[in-house]
């Protein structure tokens, strides 16, 4: 049991603790009252801030949207403010440029393509949108206009700026080719450089824009007539030139420094210019003086037409660089074709006219003037790769004229050889046309000059053989085939001139005259042989042609040997009799010797006389035929001499021993020699 006191203590501190927690309640109660009026506060404002918002948006919203149509129809005001003025400026244009395209566009041509830039786009809007409108006309009229002062213009740059190339330049241009270092090639200038970037530009436009191509006949007109007049006058200048030694040439930059090597002469193209045309003219025609000149014309007009072959070539390429600038693509073969045609058609029509000429002087028996045809030809067929490059893309019948050409001087050519031949072995025998002296006839010299020609063009000539052949082998014929065919053909040659020479011969009634005659030809022909390739060439087909002419020259000259016989006969040994030392001679045995004696010096006379005025030119036969000759006739004379010197077969021994052996080898000696 708990004592009253310690009861009482207890119940004060549960009391004491219940009053605590009677005032915390009550605390919080407050606090709670507190919180619950403040609550209520705050959604009061929250609310009325809601009610306010609600307001706000209902407010600003309307304005928001008004303000967007706003701005909307200020932009569809401002836009369509600014077509009204594109529009409008299209009704400007014809006024705004009418003075400019009148004007023209010379010195002016980036405005004046301005200006058509914008009559072009006003045109493209009024047949838009307004195809009726009087405006449509106007700017119509206008860029018509415009079109055409360009077009003059493109006509009047190409017109003004294009020059002829000079003669001198060209030389330059083909020359560059021949020298051994070839130095980078600088593109001929045809047009000035702004002027070529004018005429690209108005050219460019007129395609464009223009849907015109009137131009590029311009064009090909101007330039067409350029390159033909360069070829002319290239041509010309030969001519003008043709009194000067040499192929005329100048160098084409007039201030070389002092350290340029000096150029030389420039040659033909493609070959050494060792053609001897002259040389055998003047050989074949002597006897006419009426001729004299022609040939050196003749060399000119070939060296003219083979620098204007390849005068061609070059201003051709350089033409199809310049037109590749100015012509569209599509346009460009065409064009060129067109460009090219009347340069090509005076060059083919020029070589048409040599074959021409050439058929002519073959029945003229002129076969000097066929010669011609043999260097060009030549210089044709080595250009033909240029050629069919440069005519690339042109007509077929463009590309064709060459070959064409080809074909014609070949056929010409191979029918001069044949006539050649044919006239060497048919040249009559006339009395009157004979060397006196028995010296080489004009035909024989005429001939060897012919084949001497024909080494300089061995390639062509047997090639025009070879073209004439109808054999399968022919049509795709090798160099080899070809030197073969030359190698007949010279050795045809050869056996013709060697049957006329012998049905020559029979014209000399003394058998002796005619073996000098014989003899000189064939030691002329032997010897031409041998100082070209001339021998080489015939070895081709015929292995034994020196041997044999020489053979033919030892004939010819125990022929002539025995012309002496009459001579030596009268004092060889076989015809003397035996005449006993210390024997009276009888009157008819000192009949006999006197005889012998003067048949001796009378025939001796006679020979020398008469043989005097022959001729053997070649100076090392003339000195073995005349010492062969005196050796026979001093030996014989001299044992002859020796036997009957001191026989006393006359009283008047001058009058028969009239030559000592040493006179007798002087007279021999001066045999053959006009001179003596």
């Amino acid at each position: 049991m708990i004592p009253p006191q310690e009861a009482s203590v207890r119940r004060r501190e549960i009391e004491d603790k219940l009053k605590q927690e009677e005032e915390t309640l009550s605390f919080i109660r407050d606090s709670l009252e507190k919180s619950d009026q403040l609550t209520k506060n705050m959604v009061s404002i929250l609310s009325s801030f809601e009610s306010r918002l609600m307001k706000l948006e209902n407010s600003i919203i309307p304005v928001h949207k008004q303000t967007e149509n706003l701005q909307r129809l200020q932009e569809n005001v401002e836009k369509t403010l600014s077509c009204l003025d594109h529009v409008i400026s299209y009704y400007h244009v014809a006024a705004d440029t009418e003075k400019i395209i009148r004007e023209g566009p010379t010195g002016r041509l980036e405005e004046y393509l301005g200006s058509m830039a914008k009559i072009q786009k006003a045109v493209e809007y009024f047949q838009d949108n307004n195809p009726d409108s009087p405006e449509l006309n106007k700017v119509k009229l206008l860029f018509e206009r415009g079109k055409e002062s360009l077009e003059s213009e493109f006509r009047s740059l190409m017109t003004r700026h294009s020059k002829v190339v000079s003669p001198i330049l060209i030389l330059d241009l083909i020359s560059s080719e021949e020298e051994l270092e070839v130095q980078e090639e600088a593109p001929l200038e045809h047009l000035p450089e702004s002027v070529l970037q004018d005429v690209i530009r108005i050219s460019r436009w007129l395609v464009e824009y223009g849907r015109n191509q009137d131009f590029m006949n311009v064009y090909y007109q101007i330039r067409s007539s350029q390159l033909d007049r360069s070829i002319k006058g290239l041509r010309e200048h030969f001519r003008k030139s043709s009194s000067s030694s040499g192929v005329p040439y100048s160098p084409a930059i007039p201030n070389k420094r002092k350290d340029t090597p000096t150029k030389k002469p420039v040659k033909r193209p493609g070959h050494e210019h060792d053609f001897r045309v002259k040389h055998l003219s003047e050989a074949l025609n002597d006897k006419h003086g009426l001729l004299a000149g022609r040939d050196d014309m003749l060399d000119v007009e070939t060296d003219a037409y083979i620098h204007c072959i390849s005068a061609f070539v070059k201003l051709a390429q350089s033409e199809y660089q310049l037109l590749m600038d100015v012509i569209p693509e599509h346009h460009q073969k065409k064009t060129f074709d067109s460009l090219i045609q009347d340069a090509l058609d005076g060059l083919m029509l020029e070589g048409e006219n040599i074959v021409s000429a050439a058929r002519k002087a073959i029945i003229r028996h002129d076969f000097s003037a066929v010669l011609t045809v043999f260097p060009i030809l030549r210089h044709l067929k080595q250009t033909k790769p240029e050629f069919d490059q440069v005519l690339q893309g042109t007509a077929a019948s463009t590309k064709n004229k060459l070959p064409s050409l080809i074909t014609s001087m070949e056929t010409v050519g191979a029918k001069a050889l044949e006539d050649f031949a044919d006239n060497i072995k048919n040249d009559p025998d006339k009395e009157y046309n004979m060397p006196k002296d028995g010296t080489v006839h004009e035909l024989t010299s005429n001939a060897i000059l012919f084949l001497q020609q024909l080494l300089d063009f061995q390639e062509t000539a047997g090639a025009m053989l070879a073209s004439q052949e109808t054999s399968s082998s022919a049509t795709s014929y090798s160099s080899e085939f070809s030197k073969r065919l030359l190698s007949t053909y010279i050795c045809k040659v050869l056996g013709n001139l060697q049957l006329n020479l012998l049905s020559k011969s029979k014209v000399y009634e003394d058998p002796a005259l005619s073996a000098i005659f014989l003899h000189n030809n064939y030691n002329y022909i032997l010897k031409a042989l041998e100082k070209s390739e001339l021998i080489q060439l015939v070895a081709v087909t015929q292995k034994t042609a020196e041997r044999s002419y020489r053979e033919h020259i030892e004939q010819q000259i125990q022929t002539y040997q025995r012309s002496w016989l009459k001579v030596t006969d009268y004092i060889t040994e076989k015809n003397i009799p035996v005449f006993q030392p210390g024997v009276k001679l009888r009157d008819k045995e000192r009949q006999m010797i006197k005889e012998r004696f003067k048949g001796f010096n009378d025939g001796l006379e006679e020979l020398c006389k008469i043989q005097k005025a022959w001729a053997i030119p070649d100076t090392e036969q003339r000195d073995k035929i005349r010492q062969a000759q005196k050796n026979i006739v001093q030996e014989t004379y001299g044992a002859f001499l020796h036997r009957y010197s001191n026989v006393p077969f006359t009283k008047n021994t001058e009058k028969y021993i009239k030559y000592r052996v040493e006179q007798v080898g002087d007279m021999i000696d001066r045999l053959f020699d006009t001179s003596a």
